[in-house]
This record gives structure tokens, C-alpha cells and sequence, in this order.
């Protein structure tokens, strides 16, 4: 009647392993994280001198940072960090205005409209057919409504 130790000092061994660190092999999986404003150089572009605060924010949106202290600046502020490599991207644009509340200029890492691009009309429209019916009345009928399902037809058997 003379029980080894062993499969006892097994399972310490084994419950002690689990709570250590993992294996340099096992990656857990981390995901992108982006924060901030995304500004892309076509909204960028559309910003002229001379525009209010509320076409500002119509075009490039809500500002991450408006300081008290400086309320004739914004500040756009983009943050990704890269799950697999930690690597970490970031992105400042600052709009200023005049004490008329017109957007004086623009600043940061996104580059602002030169002079031809503020003088092309761009068209931003585009014609999508979704298919037509004939006006002379003879579009094909409809198909007829399908009956119950499986499910229904089942609870409808049971008495439900």
C-alpha cells in the first residue's frame, strides 16, 4: 500500500508549468490600433483661405484638440500602431484662422491644395444603374411569395 510520490510531483510539475510565461513560439494575436482623425490628401485639398469653421469641419470633421487657450487653432491628430511589429505612426495637422473666423492656413503632415489643383473643378459624381422598367407597363411579374419554412412548418405540425 506504498503510493509512489511520482504522479503527485507530476502534477505539481505540470500545474506550475501552466502558470509560467509561454513559449517564445506561441504569438498571441494583437490588433491595429487607430486613433485620431484620418485625413486623407483629397480632404486636405479641398480647404481653401478664406473658409468658415463650419465648412472646415464639414470637410475635414470634428477636431481631436481644440485648446482654450489658442481658440483660433485645431489640431487633427492621427495615431496607428501596428499589432505585428509595435510599430507606432503618427500624424499632425493644425488649421488656423483669423479673428474673423476664416480659415487662414493649414499646417502639418498632410500637404495642403497648390494653385491648379484650387482652379480644376474635379467631378465627384458618378451614374450607378440599378436597371430600368419599362414604362409601357409590361415589367415581368413578380414571382409568387414562398411558403413557410422548415422551422414554421414543424411548429405549425406540433400545434404551436
Amino acid at each position: 500500500m506504498f503510493r509512489s510520490p511520482l504522479p503527485y510531483l507530476c502534477v505539481v510539475v505540470a500545474l506550475l508549468a501552466a502558470c509560467s510565461s509561454p513559449a517564445r513560439y506561441v504569438n498571441a494575436y494583437k490588433i491595429d490600433i487607430q486613433q485620431g482623425n484620418v485625413l486623407t490628401q483629397e480632404m486636405v485639398a479641398q480647404l481653401k483661405p478664406g473658409q468658415t469653421r463650419e465648412q472646415v469641419r464639414y470637410i475635414l470633421g470634428t477636431p481631436l484638440l481644440t485648446d482654450i487657450f489658442h481658440q483660433e487653432r485645431w489640431d487633427y491628430v492621427y495615431s496607428y500602431r501596428n499589432g505585428r511589429t509595435g510599430v507606432v505612426e503618427t500624424r499632425q495637422f493644425s488649421v488656423f484662422f483669423d479673428k474673423d473666423n476664416r480659415l487662414e492656413r493649414a499646417s502639418g503632415d498632410v500637404d495642403t491644395a497648390g494653385l491648379e489643383d484650387l482652379t480644376v473643378p474635379t467631378a465627384r459624381t458618378r451614374l450607378v444603374d440599378f436597371g430600368s422598367l419599362p414604362t409601357d407597363g409590361s415589367a415581368p411579374p413578380m414571382p409568387p411569395p414562398e411558403g413557410p419554412g422548415f422551422f414554421k412548418s414543424l411548429m405549425d405540425s406540433v400545434g404551436f
